[in-house]
């Protein structure tokens, strides 16, 4: 029986995917479950898996062709048997079968890296889970590779004396080259949707600073026994997620947006938190963050920072939000003003944590100190209500306690 394979269904945000690159060609046989293909949306990387086993009889898209939502494919004959190769060359055959079963399974970044760079996933050593490779991995080799380059060989004997002048070549260190590479559909996403935040929004920028010593302290005492009830490592993030669902409950119109003429509020909290991955900036989505414990609130966020290190997050954890989190301070940021996720209302900041003298009864005492950043759409925003909200986390996190009593 000959069936289709298509495109998974796509949310209403997500019109189309990119076809990325076909891991089986018309003609191969295939297992039910197998990924058929790589797709690439404006926020998310899918695999397309075989629906069912069977021999691939067509392909209907192309590799960098565009297909709708649940668009066919290619077509596949589960009836179906792969042609049996000549027996001469079945040694052949065999053989890259067998490396095919070997080969380390890599997932889609670092495929695509592997890919992009031609290098031999065998000869990288793994040092993930079960000896994976991971993209720090595959980073470390062409580093090591490149250092190799660079380093001149060692000269041969002189040779007699010739007339004629020796013209050498610049070494690589000197060459001056210009490199041309498509925007991926996530990143040319990502830069429209910044552009039209800033061109479509009144955003303004609001600034504090908190003392992280009481939050560091809790954290400190109960941090081993967390992880050993919960088995999830306690961070900071929870503690703002935590906070900001507390504020935002507070100061309703953070929480809602701009449609037309109307105000649309939202009388629950999903959360973005912004996460780095291989591909760009992703902001996954703690659903009913208000809901949560602090340890579902970890645990979700260690999932999601997974799923973006390898590829793997989906469209329904892309999809919604109401208010996003941006911690730039695991990389090093002491101070930025964020730009709004549209078309949500605002925005928190979170910065490096850095010893500073403070002024505190008279007296100077040295304490651990974050700068917050709140932007937010003045369009519905008033200044006094951004400054509240931000006090209203900063008191949070300087009296933990508060957010267990929710006052």
């Amino acid at each position: 029986m000959i069936i289709d394979v298509k495109v998974p269904a796509l949310s209403e945000s997500v019109p189309d995917a990119t076809l990325i690159e076909w891991k089986k060609q018309a003609g191969d046989a295939v297992t039910q479950g197998e990924i058929l293909i790589e797709l690439e949306t404006d926020k998310v990387v899918l695999e397309v898996p075989a629906p069912e086993s069977g021999v691939l009889t067509e392909l209907l898209k192309q590799n960098g062709d565009t297909a709708l939502s649940e668009e066919a494919l290619a077509h596949l004959d589960t009836e179906g048997a792969a042609a049996s190769p000549a027996p001469t060359t079945t040694a052949a055959v065999d053989a890259p079968a067998a490396s095919a079963e070997s080969a380390p399974r890599l997932s889609p970044a670092v495929r695509k890296l592997v890919e992009e760079h031609g290098l031999d996933p065998a000869a990288i050593s793994g040092t993930g889970k079960d000896g994976r490779l991971t993209k720090g991995d595959v980073l470390a080799h062409m580093e090591q590779q490149a250092a190799t380059k660079a380093t001149p060989p060692t000269p041969p004997p002189a040779a007699a004396p010739t007339p004629a002048p020796v013209v050498v070549a610049p070494t690589a260190p000197g060459e001056r080259q210009d490199r041309r590479v498509p925007m991926t559909r996530l990143r040319s996403r990502i830069a429209e949707r910044l552009l039209s935040a800033q061109q479509n929004a009144a955003i303004l920028t609001t600034f504090n600073e908190i003392n992280m010593q009481p939050v560091m302290e809790l954290r400190a005492r109960h941090r081993d026994q967390f992880e050993k009830t919960h088995g999830a490592r306690l961070g900071f993030m929870s503690f703002f997620v935590r906070a900001a669902t507390l504020a935002l409950a507070k100061f309703p119109e953070i929480n809602a947006y701009i449609d037309g003429s109307d105000t649309v509020y939202h009388d629950y909290c999903d959360i973005g938190v912004a996460v780095g991955s291989p591909r760009g900036l992703v902001v996954p989505v703690l659903r009913d963050a208000d809901q949560l414990s602090f340890a579902q609130i970890e645990s979700n966020i260690a999932a999601f920072g997974a799923k973006a290190k390898d590829g793997t997050l989906s469209i329904e954890d892309m999809t919604g939000g109401t208010f996003t989190i941006s911690n730039g301070g695991v990389f090093g940021s002491l101070l930025s003003t964020p730009i709004l996720n549209p078309p949500q209302s605002g925005i928190l900041g979170m910065h490096k944590i850095q010893q500073r003298p403070m002024v505190e009864d008279g007296e100077i005492i040295i304490r651990p100190m974050m700068y917050l950043a709140l932007s937010y759409d003045h369009r519905i925003v008033d200044g006094r209500e951004a400054v509240q909200f931000l006090v209203a986390i900063k008191d949070a996190l300087e009296d933990p306690g508060r957010m267990l009593l929710e006052v």
